[in-house]
Formats: structure tokens, sequence, C-alpha cells
């Protein structure tokens, strides 16, 4: 698929991205001649990596469904726990069984959804937004918010904000689509580290404490932020082993369990771990070896391939989406 996404120059993301250069440090030390090219100095080998410690998985698979469309690329659950999907030009909810519930068509893939509790919908659609109620009836389209927008991810409670990976901001708005600010723009005076997003994985959560939770990937973390755009703290660090994230940028995807910890998913390395409220690594839901196709597609030439996306249902079961092969893996918590 051609590269749609305007990334930064190489050479200005690794000046920047000091977290990055950290990860390269350490692939640089775990090069293997076995990779088969002992003059480059980034060939490793990561077999070990590939492969879970069974003790750290503390999730089982229950039931499996599959994406209604190809291109299927984000999964969102609603209050009611209706799974809605986001595939293709459709936006589709699906019932437990993989039957489908409610499904609208659109003039564009489908980048996002969330779902309010009164059952309205919106639906991040490359530079806009566009809402729909319960029953799928189209209510507006908001205006595009400037210049190069790429939308991909929405949180929705007493107000709407959207992470724009293409400006590398959270778009915060009331519910009528009125622009309120942005959020997340590099400002040393506020102690703002700003996003780096090399490629169009962002995403954002609003917690029950009323701060929202956004992705950094290209510096390995979370962060917090209040809703009116104070940061709040960080946690992650570059690492390739589990406890930590690696390659270009991740975490690429997360969500939030019913009681504060984070789920969170990676590519290049495909898998789905949990950490606690305030970020010490905990377990793995899925790991590498659950996801083969999806890590054989990102690579060097194209880091927008593979990845997984994750959402929870108010009961802690944990879905989760292979990009790749559009697969929803149903996960329940091993007793």
């Amino acid at each position: 698929m051609k590269r749609e996404f305007q990334l930064s120059s190489r050479r200005k993301f690794f000046r920047d991205a000091t977290a990055t250069m950290a990860v390269l440090n350490v692939i640089a030390h775990q090069r293997s001649d076995a990779a088969g090219d002992s003059k480059n100095p980034f060939a490793y080998d990561i077999s070990r990596l590939q492969v879970t410690d069974p003790k750290l998985i503390s999730y089982q698979e229950q039931s499996r469904l599959k994406a209604p469309h190809a291109e299927a690329r984000r999964i969102a659950v609603a209050p009611d726990d209706t799974l809605y999907v986001c595939s293709g030009h459709y936006l589709t909810a699906m019932k437990p069984g993989g039957e489908t519930a409610l499904e609208i068509a659109t003039s564009e893939p489908t980048r996002c959804c969330a779902v309010a509790k009164d059952g309205t919908i919106y639906l991040g659609l490359r530079d806009h937004i566009e809402v729909f109620d319960a029953k799928g009836a189209r209510q507006s389209a908001w205006e595009s918010p400037g210049k190069k927008p790429w939308l991909t991810g929405i949180a929705v409670a007493n107000e709407v904000f959207v992470a724009d990976a293409g400006n590398r901001i959270i778009l915060r708005y009331d519910k009528s689509g009125k622009r309120l600010h942005h959020i997340g723009e590099k400002d040393k005076e506020r102690n703002i580290p700003g996003f780096i997003i090399p490629s169009p994985f962002f995403d954002v959560k609003l917690a029950r404490d009323g701060l929202l939770r956004v992705n950094n990937p290209g510096r390995h973390r979370m962060e917090l932020y209040t809703t009116d755009g104070d940061f709040e703290g960080s946690w992650g660090m570059t690492a390739m082993g589990i406890t930590g994230f690696c390659g270009c940028c991740n975490p690429i995807n997360f969500t939030l369990l019913p009681d504060g910890r984070y789920v969170t998913c990676e590519k290049g390395l495909p898998r789905v771990k949990i950490y606690s409220a305030t970020g010490e690594f905990e377990s793995v839901v899925a790991g590498v070896e659950s996801f083969s196709e999806n890590a054989r597609a990102c690579g060097p030439s194209d880091c927008t391939a593979g990845g997984l996306d994750v959402a929870v249902d108010s009961q802690g079961r944990i879905y989760i989406l292979d990009i790749v092969t559009g697969d929803i893996c149903v996960m329940q918590k091993k007793v």
C-alpha cells in the first residue's frame, strides 16, 4: 500500500527523538552475525524476543471474530459493551457472536471512533469527525481542523478529544463540534515535551480521574495531561525486553482497564501488555508468537504496516484487533 502519511525527515526525527536513538544503540549492541549482514551495524537477532515466557501471560483466548471488511484499522467498545469496528469504508457494530447489529457506510476509510453514554457515535475520517445517532443516522460533519490532519483516536465524555497524528496534537471540542483548543504542542515554558509521531498511530483516552492518557510513541512512553493541556507526568522506557517499548514508535495504541491499568499495543514486535495505573509492567495479554503474520508485515521499508489495536469491555475482557489479518481475539483473564 502506498504510504500517504507525511513523515518528518529521518534526520530531523533522529535528532529530536532521543529515545529512539537509545533504541538504535541497543540494537547495535545486540546485532548478530547470524542475521546475515555483519557489516550492517543495525543487523540483530530478535528471535529470543519473539518467544514469551508462559509465566508472564495472564490471559487466554475466549473466542475469535473476523473484521467485517478488509483494511480494519481500529476497534472500540461502547458503554453497553457493543464492539465497533472501523474497517474499509465502514463502521460496523458487532454482537458478541460476530453478527452485525449496525453498519454505517462512508465515502472514505474510517480511522477511529468512540461512542458516548447516550449512544451517539463519533466517527473519525482522515481529516474530520462525523457524528451519528445510536441508530446510525448522520447528525453532522465537523469542520476539518486544518492543514495535514490525520485523525487516529477519539475519547468522549462531556467533551470530545481527538488525536491528530498529522499535526501531533490532541484536539479538544465541545459536543457541537466547536474547537476549544489543542493539547500537547511543544512548549518549554509549560514543560510540555511535544509528541513525536513517526507513523499514523496516536491515541487518547480520558480516565476516571479526569486526566487524559496519550501515547507518545517516538519517546516510547505514555503521558498524562489535564483537559486544559497541562502536562502532569509520564512513564515508559526504551528497551528491547518485555518490560519496555522499542522500535521507531511504540506503544502505538492502548486502552484502560476499568480499574485504571493500561493495556498497550506494539508493532514490529507485536505484543499486548498490561501495566499498572502508575506504569509498572505487570503481565502479557498476548506475545509476538500470537501474531506471526503481523510481525512479518512491519519492516524498515514501511513502519506504517502491521500493528494491533485493543479495546476493553466493562467485564474486563480484552479485544485485540490484528490489523494485518483482520482477526479480533477476545481475551479472558486466566483463572
